[in-house]
């Protein structure tokens, strides 16, 4: 083809994939997904973002390092579909904790300060609604977030008109409440059952691989038990080091045996749900 007909010819392809495109782009609003114009154009439709906030870190033999990373970024997928809210890009780095291969920790004062500078930047770009979706689960770095969102707005007075929030999806579904009340945490059958809902090439086969059973036992009891806590000398003051016991070679944190993608698809419901209703009590007010 010559070159002068390269451009019109490019050009008309473009015309027809953006029309097969538009739909889907008018239901999720995925921002690394789009270009200035969209994101402008985009700006006049909503003022509200999703940040999904990820981890990478070990999911035991039977899930993905990429786990709840995953999780995040369908949940606010599905509630861009359901209300138009742009979906930020998926911060998959911040702080696990657990010391297991694959996983990948980031210290936790520079998770909180990467928040900040996140919900600075979109605040920037004029959004209004800042929500962050948390996929992660980790004491530490729920702290870490909640930190970096109440100190945004001590840091940034000139954006006292904006609403940020933090949607954790266990606390609104009933379904992982239950898990909770069963001791089913990290890796357990309601995190397997979502993977096997929306990720069913990320759930490898075969039955669940478990630590010794008293170490289960532990972490069911406490996802905070994965946790050896020392100090050289025993007196008041004497701050603890914390670390992973050594003998866990697994991680697994629950019953991964009962996963289904039904529950999958009712837990997938349930957070959509929680975070659809939050997008709009934020809009509303």
């Amino acid at each position: 083809m010559p070159k002068k007909a390269i451009r019109p010819a490019v050009g008309k392809m473009m015309s027809k994939l953006s029309k097969g495109m538009h739909f889907y782009m008018s239901k999720a609003k995925i921002w690394e997904k789009m270009t200035v114009r969209e994101v402008r154009e985009a700006l006049h439709e909503t003022q509200t973002v999703l940040i999904p906030l990820g981890v990478t870190e070990q999911h035991g033999y039977h899930l993905t390092t990429d786990t709840d990373s995953r999780t995040a970024f369908e949940l606010c997928r599905r509630a861009s579909e359901a209300t138009g809210a742009f979906v930020a890009p998926t911060v998959t780095y911040s702080f696990s904790g657990g010391e297991l291969p694959g996983t990948i920790n980031i210290d936790y004062h520079l998770v909180s300060l990467m928040v900040t500078e996140i919900i600075r930047a979109l605040c920037a770009n004029g959004l209004k609604n800042i929500v962050l979706v948390l996929g992660h689960g980790g004491s530490e770095n729920d702290r870490a977030t909640q930190e970096a969102a109440e100190m945004f707005y001590r840091q940034h007075p000139q954006y006292v008109d904006r609403n940020v929030a933090i949607f954790r999806f266990w606390q609104g579904s009933e379904l992982c409440r239950q898990a909770y009340a069963d001791g089913d945490y990290h890796a357990g059958y309601f995190e397997t059952s979502m993977m096997m809902y929306w990720a069913p090439d990320d759930v490898r086969p075969g039955e669940p691989v478990l630590d010794e059973a008293e170490l289960v036992r532990l972490m069911r009891e406490d996802p905070d038990n994965y946790q050896l806590k020392t100090k050289a000398v025993d007196f008041p003051g004497v701050v603890e080091r914390v670390s992973q016991k050594p003998e866990i070679q697994v991680g697994v944190m629950g019953d991964p045996a009962r996963a289904s993608v039904e529950l999958g698809r009712r837990i997938a419901e349930e957070g959509t749900t929680g975070l659809v209703e939050l997008i709009g009590a934020l809009e509303r007010g």
